[in-house]
């Protein structure tokens, strides 16, 4: 089970956000390059689809054998109570897996829906509980996993993603500092519910330049 929340930046103003997201969380930022290939599952396998996502970190892969993780995101928590949360809390399940994932899936008679390139840097720190935030442009494949021939699905804007893992017994808790965290970013972008997006904030540009001339913000 994880939290999150997503929103997007103009890329004009990431180098703000990254200076704001550093003094915040106190820790030096970690570069991002990932491969991700997304399946879905074929009319054999059941009337209700299914989706899984393969992901390989190519940052990580330039220095060891490239490993790969599948992760499959399930539904999100229904009731009163969970359309009050501003956080989303969704179930998901990840696994390692070896380099012949691939074969296996569409053995099994899954389909590639389709495959994205996500570049940027990432933060993961603890405030209360594990909190990562990725900021990362999305790139489309020109040519089947040739991640070399990548472009912007929305030149000029970045996504941005808080998660938090949690269990059954302590999302609330896991919601309030997610939550919490959030409102620290709102001067530079707006975040929500993924598919609930409001777009660019107008103070953005106002809160970035300010941000470039002090140099940083406060450790939590």
């Amino acid at each position: 089970m994880e939290c999150v929340v997503q929103g997007i930046i103009e890329t004009q103003h990431v180098e703000a956000l990254e200076i704001l997201l550093q003094g915040l969380c106190g820790v030096s930022k970690k570069n991002l390059r990932v491969h991700e290939i997304c399946l879905k599952s074929g009319p054999n396998l059941g009337l209700v689809a299914s989706e899984v996502r393969l992901i390989c970190d190519i940052e990580q892969s330039e220095q060891t054998e490239p490993t790969w993780t599948i992760r499959h995101i399930g539904g999100a928590m229904r009731g009163a109570g969970a359309e009050q949360l501003s956080v989303l809390v969704r179930s998901v399940v990840e696994s390692k897996t070896s380099k012949n994932v691939l074969r296996f899936f569409y053995a099994l008679g899954y389909k590639l829906d389709h495959e994205l390139l996500r570049v940027g840097f990432s933060f993961h720190f603890q405030r209360g509980t594990q909190i990562n935030v990725t900021v990362s442009s999305v790139n489309k494949m020109l040519q089947l996993h040739d991640v070399d021939a990548a472009v912007p699905v929305t030149p000029g804007i970045q996504l941005v993603e808080v998660t938090a893992p949690a269990t059954s017994e302590n999302y609330a808790e896991v919601v309030a500092a997610v939550s919490s965290f959030s409102e620290y970013l709102a001067p530079l972008l707006h975040l929500s519910k993924p598919g609930t997006s409001t777009g660019v904030v107008p103070t953005a540009a106002a809160a970035a330049a300010s941000l470039l001339s002090d140099g940083g913000g406060t450790t939590l």
